[in-house]
């Protein structure tokens, strides 16, 4: 390219320059006129982005244009974006497709919950699969010392006939200790066994102690005795009564329990000491709750951290049966005690603390003409019970009509006189023990299910307002005897009424339970009431 300039160079350099330049053989006649007022630079372009643009073009012109691999190759080169703060859900939450009918009928055949006929409850609580390498080898190595320090022989529950619950003790005795913070609640046969038996272990210890101190304390109102219960078995005890029946080495195997915080060292232990409380009831019963409770784990009901609040007490100027007259049960009266055998009640000597001897001062009143045979016959009662003598039948029917109208006692009517003459007692008994039989019903009806799952199913099919509505729809609110100051308000303030019908119903629940035992309770609950129907959900 020839520059054109009005200084002509020296022959020397263009001589020196001819091998650098190349001269084109037209020569325009125009100067160049350079512009340096406003000058702007560009950024270098690459070559390599032309060159690879090129390439990519010429490998799409090679490919068609619906070739997979040319897709493939697109995806691949695409790159992938991921939010900074979306996190990945866990693979245990990832939704898998469900198994075939033969597969699943398969699975539940061959599973252990299965195994037993004569015992539904105890087979549901069983682990789903047999125990792998990892669960023999912890048996192996650390069940002889928990049995040994709950005091149970050492020789393997196998050796028990097919008669006997106790038979499965040492597989329920390994799912109580497998909690959610150890290694081995990574199978699912464990962590579900587990939570199931804490599920049902935690509505056993409420109702043995409520039942234990219910006898122990015959004129004390519920409000103390669920104090007495939570300085027992309230969470933040339980560590204590874990190392004093030295099980702690068996929760922590790896870590020292007391240099652990709170947070850390309370879930585990509660969860295993259900579990534990589970299993015992399920294979020895409820003696062997007290027994556990009361020798191995050293529970004092008299200890000084163990005493409700002080508060007014009302004076309680009523007799109490003849048995508790002047004295204390201690827990071996309680375990040990059965009812004779033309006894009027399933428990009599639990009826006799909730239902006092003065309340036959109320027979023959106007409830007891008017209202009872209408509950009674809403109800089913009286039940059908073939006795030796008819006079044991009419005594039973007379203190059930009796119990009945002590049912219906608000504590509005008589409770500042009387303190007893009212509800609250067989309420307490009646909440534990509807707790009881829905979470059994739950783990034979659902045996595939998590205990988790189980609790949200019971609190929802338990709820206070259910209690009471199933009350009011069978039209058994109208016999609550209320005060004559309050029963206006009571009547017409929904806010007062549903409080005490639920109330009533739970009472109700306790009075079936003291005379005709569990399964009476299930009647009421499922058969009269039905606690299982649809809910609507909450709009």
């Amino acid at each position: 390219m020839e520059l054109s300039s009005p200084l002509k160079p020296s022959n020397s350099n263009i001589f020196h320059r001819t091998h650098d330049l190349s001269f084109s053989s037209s020569v325009s006649p125009f100067p160049i006129k350079t512009r340096f007022q406003n000058p702007k630079f560009r950024k270098p372009i690459s070559l390599n982005l032309t060159i690879s643009s090129a390439l990519d073009s010429q490998e799409k012109q090679e490919l068609p244009q619906n070739s997979p691999q040319r897709l493939l190759k697109e995806l691949s080169q695409r790159k992938k974006f991921v939010p900074p703060n979306k996190r990945v859900p866990p693979k245990r939450f990832i939704l898998k497709p469900p198994l075939d009918d033969a597969k699943l009928a398969q699975r539940f055949l061959n599973s252990p919950q299965l195994s037993l006929k004569q015992f539904p409850l105890l087979s549901s609580c069983l682990p789903s699969m047999k125990f792998n390498n990892a669960d023999k080898t912890w048996i192996d190595e650390y069940l002889l010392e928990a049995k040994q320090a709950l005091g149970y022989p050492l020789e393997p529950s196998e050796n028990y006939g097919d008669d006997n619950p106790a038979k499965q003790f040492d597989t329920l005795l390994y799912l109580a200790f497998g909690h959610p913070h150890c290694e081995r609640t990574n199978a699912r046969h464990v962590r579900s066994g587990h939570s199931r038996l804490g599920f049902l272990g935690q509505y056993v210890l409420e109702l043995a102690l409520a039942e234990f101190f219910l006898q122990r304390y015959p004129r004390e109102s519920p409000g103390p005795m669920r104090e007495r219960v939570y300085a027992l078995i309230g969470k933040r005890f339980l560590p204590k009564w874990v190392k004093a029946a030295s099980l702690h080495n068996l929760i922590f195997q790896y870590d020292d329990m007391d240099k652990l915080i709170r947070k850390e060292r309370e879930p585990p232990v509660k969860s295993v000491f259900w579990a534990l409380f589970g299993a015992i009831y399920l294979c020895f019963g409820m003696p062997e709750v007290y027994r556990a409770l009361f020798e191995v784990f050293g529970m004092d009901p008299e200890d000084e951290e163990c005493q409700p609040k002080l508060r007014r007490q009302l004076e309680d100027v009523d007799y109490v049966s003849a048995e508790f007259e002047g004295r204390k049960l201690s827990w071996q009266e309680v375990a040990a005690y059965k009812p004779p055998e033309d006894a009027l009640f399933a428990h009599p000597r639990l009826f006799r603390a909730c239902v006092p001897p003065g309340m036959h001062r109320f027979r023959g009143n106007i409830w007891d003409y008017d209202s009872r045979p209408q509950v009674m016959n809403t109800l089913g009662y009286p039940l059908q019970i073939k006795d030796r003598i008819p006079e044991i039948t009419n005594a039973r029917n007379i203190e059930l009509g009796l119990g009945l109208q002590l049912a219906f006692l608000h504590p509005s009517k008589h409770k500042f006189e009387h303190p007893r003459f009212c509800f609250e007692r067989l309420e307490y008994v009646g909440q534990k023990i509807q707790d009881l039989v829905m979470a059994e019903r739950l783990l034979i009806k659902h045996i595939d299910a998590p205990g988790t799952w189980l609790q949200e199913k019971h609190r929802r099919l338990l709820m206070n307002k259910f209690c009471g509505k199933y009350l009011r729809e069978k039209h058994l609110h109208r016999f609550i005897i209320y005060s004559e100051e309050v029963q206006d308000s009571y009547e017409h303030n929904r806010r007062l009424r549903n409080p005490a019908t639920t109330s009533v119903q739970q009472a109700i629940h306790g009075l079936s339970y003291t005379v005709y035992a569990k399964p009476d309770v299930r009647r009421l609950m499922f058969e009269v009431f039905d606690f299982e129907q649809t809910q609507p959900k909450a709009v």
